[in-house]
């Protein structure tokens, strides 16, 4: 393969560190925009800090037009979870033969959406761990710990070569990466640990020290946790025996002032990925006749909010 050519979708906290670190290891990449972020990435750069770095991209590629920058070899695709097919669509003028998209939304489902709309060819089944947020327009605040990102092919087979460029590019921007013989196995995991965290501090309003630190509000990730261990396993999904409380252990080692990203949206007042979080816990659930109590109380009591916030937008 000549040089690679990389495109992130959505240049959020995530997509932003992407696409910043990729291109400071010198790896052709744009990113996908729109709005206030777009026009301060074109103005001044994209900006990344943390604890331990700082950089700017100058000049950094960034285009609200997908067609400008066509073709490339992968997208990674970083919306948010109720955007993921509308932005599956546009993506497509992105693709040639052999490109991959790599959907890295919090959740089970989004690798199903990129495929209904692009097929299994096209689909990367992918997650990531890592804590950052668009600071201002055009910049990108990370924690500081080093990102974990892991991917496989849709169907299960060997890597493409699209796949192992991809991959090869991640670990030389810094990342820890992995390609797990079950990525679905994986997904579930991670939602397992998101769902109770994102879950509990949204309803708590607390972030994840004082989530641990509190007998109620730990048992109560641990109920959370304990109920997405059992409605995977209803989905034939296997997950380890001590998930939940490997799970709880790796809580505990977090920064204490740490909280999710759909508890932020939440508590201002913004749409969140309720439904892809804890909402699909719940359908699932009922449909496999798996009782779900912790989680229907979480979802029930954030629901409010949810539409409130919703409608605000729309309106």
């Amino acid at each position: 393969m000549s040089d690679p050519r990389f495109a992130v979708f959505g240049a959020g906290g995530v997509g932003g560190y992407f696409a910043g670190v990729l291109a400071r290891a010198g790896y052709w990449t744009a990113v996908v925009a729109r709005g206030a972020h777009l026009e301060a990435i074109r103005r001044n750069g994209l900006r990344i800090q943390g604890p331990n770095d700082e950089f700017t991209i100058t000049p950094a590629q960034a285009t609200a037009t997908p067609e400008e920058i066509a073709p490339v070899d992968a997208v990674v695709l970083t919306v948010k979870t109720w955007q993921v097919s509308e932005a599956a669509h546009s993506v497509r003028p992105l693709l040639k033969s052999g490109s991959k998209v790599l959907p890295l939304q919090n959740g089970i489902e989004a690798p199903d959406q990129v495929r209904d709309v692009l097929s299994a060819e096209h689909t990367l089944i992918g997650l990531c761990r890592i804590i950052s947020a668009v600071e201002e327009p055009g910049l990108i605040r990370h924690a500081g710990l080093q990102p974990k990102v892991a991917l496989g092919e849709y169907d299960g087979s060997a890597l493409s070569l699209s796949a192992k460029t991809l991959v090869r590019a991640l670990g030389e921007a810094g990342m820890a990466v992995a390609t797990p013989s079950d990525m679905r196995a994986a997904l579930w995991e991670k939602l397992l640990f998101i769902a109770a965290v994102s879950g509990v501090g949204a309803v708590a309003r607390a972030t994840v020290g004082e989530l641990r630190q509190y007998p109620p509000t730990r048992e109560l990730l641990r109920q959370a946790m304990d109920e997405v261990a059992a409605v995977a396993h209803g989905q034939g999904i296997r997950l380890d025996a001590d998930v939940v409380s490997h799970t709880l252990s790796f809580i505990d080692s977090l920064p204490p002032g740490g909280t999710s990203s759909m508890q932020r949206d939440i508590a201002d007042g913004k749409p969140s990925e309720l439904e892809a979080i804890i909402g699909v816990v719940v359908r699932l659930g009922e449909a496999s006749g798996i009782p779900t109590p912790a989680t229907r109380y979480i979802y029930a009591a954030l629901q409010p909010q949810e539409q409130r916030a919703r409608t605000e937008k729309a309106g």
